[in-house]
C-alpha cells in the first residue's frame, strides 16, 4: 500500500499552474517507466508546438526549464522521482491523487467534464422536449430519452476507464518511441 503525499491545496493549485507541469504529470502517470529528460521535454515540445519533431529551440527551452526548474520542484513536493545527474524521471504512486485537479481530453478533443456536461444537457433537453410535445420529439417516449442518456454515461464511463489505463501507457509509448 502507499502513502498519499499531503500537499496544501494552495501549493497543488500552484505547482498544476503551469502548463509543463501538468503536461509533465500527465505524461508520465500514463508510463509507469522511468522516461529520460529528453524523451518528456521532445514529447512536451511537440506537444506544445503541434509539430512532430518539435523546433530544436523549442525543445531546449522546455529541456532546461523541466531541468532547472519544473521537475526539482515535482520532486520535491514527493510527485515524481527526478534524479538531475541521470536525467531520468518516474511517477510516484504517491502523487496520483493529483490527477482529481486535473481534467483529461477526450479522443475528441474536449475534457471528460465537458462532455459529460454536454450529454447531461443533451439528455435533459431531449427528455423535456419529449414531454412538450414538441416536433420530432413528441413520437418518442421520454423514457428513452433518458434511458439512451444513462446508456450513453454507462457505455462512455466503461470506456473512460478502460481507455485511461492501457490505452494510454501504450499512446505514450508509441509517442515516445518505446515500442
Amino acid at each position: 500500500m502507499f502513502q498519499k503525499v499531503s500537499i496544501p491545496e494552495s501549493d497543488v493549485y500552484y505547482l498544476l499552474s503551469n502548463p509543463r507541469r501538468r503536461e509533465t504529470l500527465t505524461l508520465l502517470w500514463r508510463c509507469p517507466d522511468e522516461v529520460s529528460l529528453r524523451e518528456l521535454s521532445e514529447q512536451i515540445a511537440s506537444t506544445e508546438s503541434g509539430e512532430t519533431p518539435a523546433p530544436r529551440a523549442l525543445r531546449e527551452s522546455v529541456y532546461n526549464a523541466l531541468h532547472q526548474t519544473h521537475l526539482p520542484k515535482l520532486d520535491e513536493f514527493g510527485l515524481v522521482a527526478y534524479d538531475p545527474n541521470r536525467k531520468l524521471v518516474r511517477p510516484r504512486r504517491e502523487g496520483r491523487h493529483l490527477s482529481r485537479y486535473m481534467d483529461t481530453v477526450t479522443p475528441a478533443g474536449i475534457t471528460w467534464g465537458e462532455y459529460y456536461r454536454g450529454l447531461g444537457i443533451g439528455g435533459l433537453f431531449a427528455v423535456v422536449a419529449s414531454l412538450a410535445d414538441l416536433p420530432g420529439f413528441a413520437a418518442v417516449d421520454p423514457l428513452v430519452f433518458a434511458s439512451g442518456a444513462l446508456g450513453l454515461f454507462a457505455l462512455s464511463t466503461a470506456y473512460q476507464l478502460v481507455s485511461g489505463t492501457s490505452g494510454r501507457l501504450a499512446a505514450l509509448r508509441a509517442r515516445l518511441g518505446l515500442f
